[in-house]
């Protein structure tokens, strides 16, 4: 999960990388060491620092969605320190702090969860308008063609039924998650009330950057449970029993005792 680089000075030269990989559909990560290309004109090698880690990495490294390829070393979730910038590149320097993943932001928030006990939490840490319990059915009865958008991030086989009723004419539902099962589709209620199902895996480079900025601006941080990377083997196994409360971080630059 992650790696640590030794930057090449010639051009063309192989990079020597080491990282923790996932060799079959076990999903058991152990100390890997590989080659990776330079650093290119268009590029920027970063140390990193931390890695976060979340069910995709788990869905990937048991080849879950049947499109693994051997030896893989997870990691996504990114934040590191520039260290080597191609010739190209206007906006980094060396020393920036850079991060590599993507998020979406919207207006008006009300959060539908299965779990009670995370009202209070969401209430206080989100700054949310709303909150529903999904498996309340007079809440969501309540709730039936109040809302103008869906941001559906369950990676679990459910329903969607119940999030199209909540939706306005012309109210649209945007799947983030990526349950391995495909989700049963109402077309009826679609077509009556001119509801859109869409899909989006994250929000582009400007969108990105402008979050990143809101969120330094406002003093917005994220809750964690950082993890030495010898936990991780244990880490993705409470992530596939959704034993996990806050996202799980690796401490990369602290314990990843790279060679190189």
């Amino acid at each position: 999960m992650s790696e640590a680089i030794k930057s090449s000075a010639e051009e063309g030269q192989a990079v020597n990388a080491y990282g923790w990989a996932a060799r079959d559909s076990s999903g058991i990560l152990s100390p890997f060491h590989f080659t990776r290309r330079t650093t290119g004109s268009n590029d920027i090698s970063i140390k990193i620092l931390y890695c976060g880690i979340c069910h995709t990495d788990l869905h990937f490294v048991k080849d879950e969605a049947g499109m693994t390829i051997y030896p893989i070393v997870p990691g996504h979730e990114i934040v590191g320190e520039v260290t080597k910038v191609g010739s190209s590149v206007t906006k980094f320097k060396v020393g920036d702090i850079a991060g590599v993943g993507g998020m979406a932001v919207g207006a008006k928030v009300t959060v539908i969860s299965t779990s009670p006990n995370k009202k209070k939490e969401a209430m206080e840490q989100l700054g949310v308008d709303d909150f529903l319990i999904s498996h309340d059915r007079e809440q969501l009865q309540a709730a039936v063609g109040t809302m103008d958008g869906i941001i559906d991030t369950v990676s679990a086989s459910h329903s969607l039924l119940p999030l199209i009723n909540l939706l306005k004419t012309d109210g649209k539902l945007i799947m983030v998650g990526a349950p391995l099962q495909p989700p049963e589709l109402p077309v009826f209620p679609l077509i009556m009330g001119r509801k859109l199902i869409a899909g989006s895996l994250a929000g582009g480079m400007k969108e990105t950057q402008e979050m990143i900025d809101f969120a330094a601006k406002h003093d917005i941080t994220a809750d964690v449970e950082v993890i030495p990377m010898e936990y991780v083997n244990t880490a993705l196994e409470r992530v596939g029993k959704n034993d996990v409360k806050y996202r799980f971080v690796i401490d990369v630059t602290n314990t990843l005792n790279s060679p190189y």
